[in-house]
């Protein structure tokens, strides 16, 4: 890990397995799956649903500030207590939580590389036994929206050409063969991609044990498609969570000054009427 720009922002499952019972530390799984964690998960860890935990269950946006201060209060989670988040298919909604604790202004917050997965390959130990936690106070800071993306931003920069778009789905998403990962709704109108995107699949930033590539192999696919530090980059996937997966990676892995994520993502883009899209 030592090879990225910031390898304080990841952790591995040896480091997880010495210090999980770090009184200055909470460990949180969050997943696609949110029966995952009641299943089995880390000793001491809590469990945040995406789909009601992490978002406004009244508009789409993300989580308000208020709910997000007192989730963390009731997770046992301070201004000063280190966050690790760890959840299945290679982080995703890990890396989304991730990103909303940046837009809040926390300041210790790391992934565990290889995520749920990785544990369970290592057959590292598993509870059903909830922590018991000690609330907290928790005061989030005004939204930071530079690391976020809204739909004039994306339709100005594509327009213009002054944006680096990528879309992180899959080839068949961004062709417009399907609409959305296999199982999972189809939320949007037409199928496509966002003008000028390039399509960068998300998981190609993984090994198969689903940690990260090396810097190097990280810098090569990236700049291998196209992308640079001179302008902008704002990554985009369906609802925003795989693209939150590729911010992490382009900000704290390989240093690019200027990402963001769109979180409106296809689900708005393919939905908007006449909305430009782009087929092959």
């Amino acid at each position: 890990m030592a090879d990225y720009v910031h390898p304080e922002t990841l952790v591995s499952t040896g480091w997880i397995e010495e210090h999980k019972n770090d009184l200055d530390l909470r460990i949180v799984e969050v997943d696609v799956d949110t029966r995952a964690y009641d299943e089995g998960h880390i000793t001491g860890a809590v469990g945040w649903a995406w789909d009601s935990e992490l978002c406004d269950t009244v508009q789409r946006d993300i989580v308000p500030k208020a709910q997000f201060e007192k989730l963390l209060g009731e997770s046992g989670i301070d201004n000063n207590t280190t966050v690790i988040l760890y959840g299945d298919n290679n982080n995703w909604f890990a890396a989304w939580a991730f990103w909303q604790l940046k837009i809040y202004g926390h300041k210790d917050v790391r992934l565990m590389s290889g995520g749920r997965k990785k544990w369970l390959a290592e057959g590292r130990e598993l509870t059903q036994e909830r922590p018991n936690t000690s609330a907290k106070t928790y005061k989030a800071k005004n939204a930071d929206f530079s690391i976020r993306a809204f739909l004039p931003d994306v339709q100005k920069g594509s327009k213009r050409k002054s944006i680096h778009l990528v879309d992180v789905r899959s080839p068949q998403e961004f062709t417009g063969e399907i609409l959305a990962p296999p199982g999972l709704p189809e939320t949007c109108q037409r199928g496509g991609h966002i003008p000028g995107a390039k399509n960068i699949t998300w998981s190609r930033a993984c090994n198969e044990d689903g940690t990260f590539k090396s810097f190097d192999e990280l810098r090569q696919l990236y700049e291998g498609a196209g992308m640079s530090r001179k302008k902008p980059v704002v990554a985009y996937c369906r609802i925003g969570e795989r693209s939150s997966h590729t911010w992490f990676v382009l900000k704290y892995l390989l240093g690019y000054k200027d990402v963001r994520n769109y979180d409106g993502s296809w689900t708005e883009w393919g939905n908007l009427v006449r909305a430009p899209v782009e087929k092959p």
